[in-house]
């Protein structure tokens, strides 16, 4: 149960209430569950690695904000907001974290760009992640209703040392697209490469 937080007037404007209230005119039923669990794993996870909590709440919130918007929303934000043109080539899968991040922007007016660079990499990671990043990364990955096979091993994992769960996720994803011939967005990659070979092992 996630206490009721009066956040900062730099991370949003109004209480986790009003959050809440504008979420779930976004989400169905199913997906507004969903991030509310990731919230409460993200805050967990921030109170074990002495991350804000608020800040925490507030990205874990939000990381699916866009999840169930049409493709033409995304396409349209790509073009009035002058993001990499590239990102035509993909889907909602990429979508709804690197472009939802400009929707959390400009509709919910949080501009914290720690909370935003959260929601851009929650689903690719990056090269760099600060470890709120991380935690909204891992959190999203991890919460109690995932059941996939090495969700227990990957929670193990991130409740003992964050970074090495950034690594297995990394790791995990990228052998799950390849698996499944899926395309790789490029930042993908990156994040295997710049994490996985530092968690050997793994």
């Amino acid at each position: 149960m996630v206490t009721e937080l009066e956040y900062k007037e730099n991370f949003f404007a109004g209480t986790r209430q009003d959050l809440l209230d504008r979420i779930e005119t976004q989400l169905k039923p199913k997906r507004f569950k969903h991030v509310q669990r990731v919230e409460a794993t993200a805050i967990e996870l921030a109170r074990e690695n002495g991350v804000d909590v608020e800040k925490a709440s507030i990205a874990g919130l939000t990381h699916d904000y866009a999840k169930q918007r049409p493709d033409e929303d995304f396409i349209q934000a790509i073009h009035d907001y002058r993001l990499n043109p590239g990102l035509l080539d993909y889907g909602n899968a990429i979508w709804h974290g690197v472009v939802g991040a400009e929707l959390v922007k400009r509709e919910l007016g949080i501009t914290d760009e720690d909370i935003l660079n959260a929601i851009r990499h929650h689903t690719t990671g990056a090269v760099y992640m600060t470890p709120l990043e991380q935690i909204v990364y891992m959190a999203d990955y991890i919460e109690p209703a995932r059941d996939f096979p090495g969700v227990e091993e990957a929670r193990q994992i991130t409740h003992h040392d964050l970074a090495t769960g950034v690594a297995f996720q990394a790791k995990h994803t990228l052998a799950y697209l390849v698996d499944k011939d899926k395309p790789v967005y490029p930042k993908s990659i990156d994040t295997y490469n710049a994490w996985v070979p530092e968690h050997p092992g793994i």
